[in-house]
């Protein structure tokens, strides 16, 4: 009995809990909707629409487009941001052109890209104006996004701040913790006016991002030939030169022989003696023996 009624006032606990919260909650979003409903009311909801667009395309000159691009942007009020151009080479290849040079031959990609900030009101203008610069249009995207809420809500925190540094400034000493407080709350107070200045600069100028490209290009130039075989002596020449070339060591030669004449006579002389012991040495090896006449 009494493990019954634990279980009974637990669950009346937990469903209590649920209920105040669920009561929170509701006292929440009623709170939200009174305070946007009197906003609406006095005016102080006002519509904070930003928007950015992005547009991928094909031109004919990437260069040339991007020129037409910061000129037009310009006319309607807008800057360019940022922008980069780069080429990438696809395929590369040396052919001989003459003895001395050859010619280059490279395929390259160029893309481009921009990203400008034009006035909100004349952004779909501008971007009529760069599908007719097109070839043909890949992709474009427009994003809006409402910051209305977000706006009305850095303007009531601020005025709060303005309430709570007023409240504090009255019973505050240059010793009390309260001045540091107030500091915070001042600093508080400034990101909430730079968020909603930035809001309003987004609203105004609308921030649009523009890739471009062409197609693969081909470009010939003629450079140096860095083959060394090919600036040698034709054939005939190199022939003469090396008949030449085999001459002279034939000469060096001889004039090395000439140098060694004694050791030349030395061999020679050591050879007639050599020649004429060989030869005494045989003759006394094979005489007749004596014959016997009796």
């Amino acid at each position: 009995m009494k493990r019954h009624f634990a279980v009974v006032a637990l669950a009346a606990t937990i469903f209590a809990g649920c209920s105040s919260e669920n009561k929170g909650e509701a006292t929440d979003y009623a709170a939200t909707d009174t305070i946007a409903a009197e906003a609406v009311a006095n005016g102080e909801l006002v519509e904070k629409m930003t928007k950015t667009a992005d547009m991928r395309f094909r031109v004919k000159d990437v260069q040339r487009t991007k020129e037409d691009l910061s000129a037009t942007i310009r006319k309607q009020g807008g800057l360019v941001m940022e922008f980069d151009i780069k080429s990438s080479i696809q395929n590369s290849e040396k052919v001989k052109f003459s003895s001395d040079s050859l010619k280059e031959i490279t395929s390259y990609r160029t893309d481009g890209y921009v990203v400008a900030r034009i006035p909100s009101d004349k952004l779909d203008d501008l971007t009529n104006q760069i599908a007719g610069m097109a070839v043909f249009v890949d992709n474009q995207s427009l994003k809006m996004e409402d910051k209305s809420l977000d706006y009305l809500e850095n303007k009531l925190k601020t005025e709060n701040r303005i309430e709570a540094v007023e409240k504090i400034s009255k019973v505050a000493t240059k010793k009390s913790a309260n001045v540091e407080t107030s500091l915070i709350i001042k600093d508080d107070y400034v990101d909430k006016k730079i968020e909603n200045l930035n809001i309003d600069k987004r609203v105004k100028y609308s921030t649009i991002s523009l890739s471009f490209y062409q197609d693969n290009t081909i470009k010939t130039m003629i450079v140096a030939n860095d083959n060394i075989y090919d600036y040698k002596p034709d054939f005939f020449r190199r022939l003469g030169l090396n008949l030449m070339d085999g001459w002279m060591y034939f000469k060096e030669f001889i004039l090395f022989l000439s140098q060694l004449w004694l050791f030349f006579l030395a061999g020679l002389a050591a050879f007639f003696v050599i020649r004429y012991y060989t030869r005494k040495q045989s003759s006394k090896t094979f005489l007749p023996p004596p014959t016997n006449n009796s």
